[in-house]
């Protein structure tokens, strides 16, 4: 059964929603302060968190913050209705994902089942028999064990941030529209509204920085989507711990 805590100041909203994610067949758990529930997250004994923008004594970014620093366990943010900048900057601390109050239960549900898919994927990436070893230019990502370097630095990515850049190596020099983005890296149908991968896309720009040239690693493609700079370089794509088996260009 999927594990949630949900971090959130409003009791009879947790009992109805309770109700709710039982019947989805989840179990829930509920903290009505800040620092006590970041204190239980951290326990290990939850598969998502679900936890409002604010909170007493400590703030949902705050809160998401101090969870990053060292739990991956999925993080989703609710935002109060038309503060949509909120849920930006809690992409932008680490969460997951964000939904705004008030919202249809039925996707709340739709985006933790989205959230626990990614990450059994992530899971399941570190115990692949061959998992594969992407290195394009100055960037080496190992999908064994989930780590992505720059010039041999580490640098430390989200579960999202990383299966986009996934994403991205393997189609540098194409263009991908935001809808594919949406459905292969968060798993959400297309919405014109909805700017959450563009946040990721920003994260990653940040991140990453420009290529050693200075062109721009990731480049927006008005109205269609984004592309990753194909590197002047040969790019390879091989298994792990081979990186040098198999070279591909870019098309």
């Amino acid at each position: 059964m999927t594990r949630i805590l949900v971090i959130d100041t409003d009791r009879e909203f947790c009992r109805l929603l309770g109700e709710y994610l039982i019947g989805e067949g989840m179990t829930a758990q509920f903290a009505h302060d800040g620092k006590l529930g970041v204190s239980s997250a951290l326990s290990g004994r939850y598969d998502v968190v679900v936890l409002d923008a604010v909170s007493r004594k400590l703030s949902g970014f705050q809160a998401i913050k101090q969870l990053r620093a060292s739990s991956g366990v999925g993080l989703l943010m609710l935002t109060t209705p038309g503060e949509e900048v909120d849920g930006i900057i809690g992409l932008e601390y680490g969460a997951d994902d964000y939904l705004a109050k008030p919202f249809n239960p039925r996707e709340l549900v739709a985006r933790i089942r989205a959230i626990c898919r990614r990450l059994r994927h992530s899971l399941a990436g570190e115990f692949a028999a061959e998992p594969e070893y992407l290195e394009i230019g100055d960037l080496a990502l190992d999908e064994g064990t989930r780590t992505c370097r720059r010039n041999g630095e580490t640098i430390e990515l989200t579960t999202a941030e990383f299966d986009l850049l996934s994403l991205f190596l393997r189609r540098s020099g194409r263009v991908i529209h935001r809808k594919e983005l949406l459905k292969q890296v968060l798993d959400h149908e297309y919405s014109p509204f909805d700017r959450s991968i563009d946040v990721h896309v920003s994260n990653l720009r940040r991140k990453l920085g420009d290529l050693p040239d200075g062109t721009k690693r990731i480049r927006g493609v008005r109205n269609v989507g984004y592309t990753y700079a194909c590197p002047a370089a040969p790019q390879s794509i091989a298994r792990a711990g081979a990186p040098d088996e198999a070279t591909a260009r870019c098309f």
